[in-house]
């Protein structure tokens, strides 16, 4: 292990993230872990310099206040706490600390060295990587997104051939997209890539589900259950590779924080899952992510690209799914891109993709009365994926958006402009 770290106890505050953040900008590795942590889990810990016990205001979980295990007080590093009054630690903060604070806590202290980047972190990934896996074989779970192409550049840079690359066409991928994935991964970098057309299959387990927690769970299970298929068919897997990132896990709920979604890796895995996971980015935001894949090597466009969430178009085709909506989707989408693309925003803005919703509102078109379906355009700023800003996109850009949808795309007779940040709204609608 090249970097040192520091583990964050989450015992109950909402500003884990924030000072996870503000550890790795002073180059200290640092990572979140649960409050019942026990000291052997502790100890498996690769370099541990220091612990942070976080508290917050959410230190009462089921009406009881939570506490971390009296073993730990009983281990050999230095431990601070923040806001925690149950803490037997000599040294308290009672709010998040200022940066020489932190650096004192730190360097001097802890005797932490300022050695987290990502060349040292993608060396050590893939020496945990090589040790968890040892001559067994990985099957990937390949969207063509930024996350699970990096987890691929990482794999294949760790165990070569030893890695199975599986992109499954579930009929909610954005225009083009499965053929792009082809061409790039089996052509250009000539991964050992199977292609899946399950497009049939997950729409016909989608038909009549409205509610979101029910479509991602039973997209991130019927996945699931195709890779398992997938599986079968070959020989020593063992692993299932994902492109878990720590937002992910945050917003799909931890013992001190209310989910705000899952994510059809994280909340939407079956209880009887055949393989060990495989995620080597689960302690990385999206910034960290990107930074990640440059260091890879991987293109600029690839690790650029639109963020896209692994249930694909079936959170942004509103409510139960429906073959017009969805299509409406998939060509608005594909106008929003290429007019980005056109006004030099697809560089400056985040995130931007088109919803449907799934209620119709009235329109003229032919100088008759219609009954068609609006689409929302959403554009938006952010760092680290856990807030986000609207994008003031010029408004001759959006006035020639919102023509070229109402002609082109069938069943439309509305185009709107999501102005909500986040919070309180999320990215995706669903």
């Amino acid at each position: 292990m090249k970097q040192d770290l520091i583990v964050i106890l989450d015992l109950g505050s909402t500003q884990n993230t924030v000072l996870a953040r503000k550890i790795r900008e002073l180059g200290v590795y640092s990572e979140i872990h649960p409050h019942d942590i026990t000291a052997e889990e502790l100890k498996a810990l690769p370099n541990v310099k220091g612990i942070i016990l976080n508290g917050g205001e959410n230190r009462v979980v089921d009406d009881k206040g939570i506490e971390i295990r009296q073993e730990l007080y009983g281990l050999d590093w230095p431990m601070i706490s923040v806001d925690y009054p149950q803490s037997q630690c000599q040294e308290k903060w009672n709010e998040l600390p200022d940066c020489d604070a932190l650096k004192k806590f730190l360097f001097e202290e802890c005797g932490a060295k300022s050695n987290w980047n990502m060349k040292n972190f993608i060396e050590d990934q893939m020496e945990i990587i090589r040790k968890q896996v040892g001559d067994k074989k990985v099957l990937l779970a390949l969207s063509g997104g930024v996350d699970s192409s990096v987890v691929a550049a990482m794999l294949i840079k760790a165990i070569g051939q030893q890695l199975v690359c599986v992109h499954v066409n579930h009929g909610l991928m954005r225009k083009n997209e499965s053929e792009s994935v082809v061409k790039v991964f089996k052509d250009e970098l000539h991964a050992n890539l199977v292609y899946v057309d399950a497009s049939e299959r997950f729409l016909g387990k989608l038909a009549g589900i409205s509610d979101p927690e029910q479509k991602r769970k039973i997209i991130g299970g019927e996945f699931i259950r195709v890779f398992e298929e997938e599986a079968r068919k070959l020989e020593g897997i063992d692993f299932l590779g994902q492109g878990t990132i720590y937002p992910d896990i945050i917003e799909s709920g931890t013992k001190t924080a209310k989910m705000v979604k899952s994510h059809h890796n994280v909340g939407g895995l079956p209880e009887d899952l055949k393989f060990e996971l495989v995620e080597p980015l689960k302690q990385l935001f999206k910034d960290e992510v990107r930074a990640c894949g440059v260091e890879l090597g991987l293109p600029h466009d690839m690790v650029y690209r639109q963020p896209f969430p692994g249930p694909g178009l079936g959170v942004r085709c509103l409510g139960a799914i429906t073959r017009d909506r969805l299509e409406a989707v998939r060509e608005s989408d594909a106008i929003l891109r290429e007019e980005f693309a056109r006004a030099g925003l697809d560089k400056k803005v985040w995130q931007y993709f088109t919803v449907v919703p799934d209620f119709k509102s009235v329109g003229m078109k032919n100088n008759a009365r219609v009954f068609e379906y609006m689409v929302i355009i959403r554009a938006i700023n952010t760092v680290d994926a856990m807030t986000a800003s609207i994008e003031k996109v010029d408004w001759e850009v959006l006035e020639k958006i919102t023509n070229r949808i109402l002609a082109e795309v069938e069943n439309v007779n509305r185009v709107c402009y999501d102005m909500s940040p986040k919070p309180p709204a999320t990215i995706e609608f669903e």
